[in-house]
Order: C-alpha cells, then structure tokens, then sequence
C-alpha cells in the first residue's frame, strides 16, 4: 500500500478551508485527500501542526526539517517515508504521479463547457 502524507502548519481547523476567505489550494487539498479516503490502494493522512502535533514529534524526519523554521519549510510532503515537497502543497499532477491516480481540476461553473 501506498502512503501519502502531508505535514502542515498549525490552522484553526484539520482541513484549513474554514473562515471568511477559503484557500483554493487548501481545497484543492481536502478535495484531494477526502476522494483518498475510499481508496484500498492508498492510505493519505494530513498532520496540523496545531491539531496533530504529536505527528510531528514522532516522525524523526519531520522534526528534524522543522526545528530551525517550521513555517519556512512546511507544508512537507512524504510519500512511502520519503520527502517528496518542501515548502508548498502538492500540484494536481504532483499528486497524480505521487499516487498514480489521476487528478484533473473540475470544470468551474463560469465554464464553456457542456452547457
């Protein structure tokens, strides 16, 4: 199986699409991770800083990139124990090839497309 993870820094809620002005890329994200949820093949798991901190302590690897600056370096993304991303979250096609699944943006409803 699998394993995809996404560290992140502390936010006010475990998805981080909550307030007044929603991040697209935070969406994106949740979106992302949600649709993983059914998946067999692929266990994704997203660790806040302020909800899951013990993710971090925990994970060697994790503490040791954010002991001087956590907010310079994440979001961190691992795959299979590995860092994949430092710094931003994951593309759409970053995320396909992470997975090997494919992931396309929706359509938005200003869209041309199918009426």
């Amino acid at each position: 199986m699998k394993t995809i993870e996404i560290y992140e820094s502390a936010m006010c809620c475990s998805t981080g699409v909550c307030g007044p002005s929603v991040d697209s890329e935070l969406l994106m994200i949740t979106s992302v991770f949600k649709n993983l949820e059914n998946s067999t093949d692929i266990e994704a798991n997203r660790y806040n800083l302020s909800q899951t901190p013990d993710a971090f302590t925990d994970n060697k690897l994790i503490l040791d990139e954010i002991k001087d600056d956590a907010d310079k370096v994440l979001p961190i993304t691992v795959v299979d124990g590995k860092i994949v991303k430092k710094e931003n979250y994951p593309t759409l096609e970053e995320l396909s090839k992470y997975t090997g699944l494919v992931f396309v943006e929706a359509p938005s409803k200003d869209s041309d497309c199918c009426g």
